[in-house]
């Protein structure tokens, strides 16, 4: 797997970002298509909308909401599978739109995705 970075949809595209993967389920707040045309959306890889409002990017949750979100991609071995093909072509970027730099699905996933490479 090649180094995949994080970073929120709404800074701007870096030299080094490689393949942009938004990883969000819902359409980002005031992003419009042009702006992201070069990035893949993988919105079957984001948690499930149950998940994420049962989350509701509370910090306490973010231990309980890795693990069902770990279950979760377990079970959408698919959507896993198209992102590791992406890496396996160069850089990838996850990108993702919550606030919370620490506490967002870019971050479960790419801790997910290390812990079983």
């Amino acid at each position: 797997m090649a180094k995949l970075e994080i970073k929120r949809v709404y800074e701007l595209r870096a030299r080094g970002d490689g393949q942009r993967v938004l990883v969000d389920r819902v359409w980002p707040r005031g992003i419009s298509k042009e702006t992201l045309k070069d990035a893949v959306w993988l919105k079957d890889i984001a948690p499930s909308t149950a998940l994420r409002k049962w989350f509701d990017h509370r910090p306490e949750r973010w231990r309980q909401f890795c693990e069902r979100y770990a279950a979760e991609l377990d079970r959408n071995p698919d959507a896993v599978e198209t992102l590791r093909a992406l890496s396996a072509r160069g850089p990838v970027t996850l990108l993702y739109s919550a606030r919370d730099v620490e506490h967002n699905q870019a971050r479960a996933l790419a801790d997910y995705l290390a812990a079983r490479r």
